[in-house]
């Protein structure tokens, strides 16, 4: 299933979320401008490998330290369709999680769950040199709060069924109860190596860290007054 847009209107304008897609697209323009070869290794420069962080190996050639990539990955995607998928999700979900919150508990929510993510996923595999670029870790985190600010929120909807495309509305409970079972499920079928380039457990790990933390970042009267929806 592929979300299009919801059926919430916001209070106020996204200018977070509109940041955030903003940074993301300059980020990524700035590596593709680059070429091939320069822009793996701007890749290799600020994703985040999780041996460095563990001290299973050693990372040279940074003027900072690996702690430091744990934020400068969120912002670094490793291909268009990489970046186009995140950002049409972040679009979708995050503008309302964003007036749900408020603009400063927004930033901080998106970037603990970034960093959440992170640290899940590098407890599952410690030794990975792979380096872990991309906002899906802090996405997720958004998904799961607008579950639980907005169960009842109406998605239109792409729904795949062989030869037919057909555009639904669904319940965000369902659009987003779906995603989290295709996360677990490849997550189960990849744990024993890397996940064929795709962190599914930073996906999992963003999504409960952004279900713990929503109750403490969420502004309870507005939130209430649109689960109607």
């Amino acid at each position: 299933m592929i979300p299009l847009r919801d059926n919430l209107p916001t209070r106020r304008l996204p200018i977070v979320t509109f940041l955030l897609i903003g940074v993301n697209g300059y980020v990524f323009l700035r590596a593709f401008l680059l070429g091939p070869w320069a822009g793996q290794r701007f890749i290799s420069y600020y994703g985040l490998i999780p041996c460095g962080l563990t001290g299973h190996c050693e990372i040279v050639g940074r003027a900072f330290s690996p702690e430091v990539t744990l934020f400068t990955s969120m912002f670094v995607h490793a291909g268009l369709f990489h970046l186009a998928g995140n950002m049409l999700y972040l679009w979708i979900f995050g503008n309302n999680v964003e007036d749900a919150m408020g603009k400063v508990r927004f930033v901080i929510f998106y970037l603990l769950c970034g960093v959440g993510s992170a640290w899940i996923q590098i407890l599952v595999n410690p030794a990975s040199r792979i380096p872990m670029v991309g906002a899906s870790g802090a996405i997720s985190g958004v998904l799961g709060a607008y579950l639980v600010l907005f169960p009842h929120a109406r998605i239109l909807t792409l729904v795949p069924l062989g030869l037919l495309f057909p555009i639904l509305e669904i319940r965000a409970v369902f659009v987003i109860g779906f995603w989290v079972i295709v996360q677990v499920l490849n997550g189960l079928l990849t744990f024993s190596y890397d996940g064929g380039g795709v962190a599914w457990f930073a996906h999992i790990g963003g999504f409960a860290v952004g279900l713990a933390l929503v109750p403490f970042f969420g502004r309870g009267s507005l939130a209430r007054g649109w689960r109607r929806y």
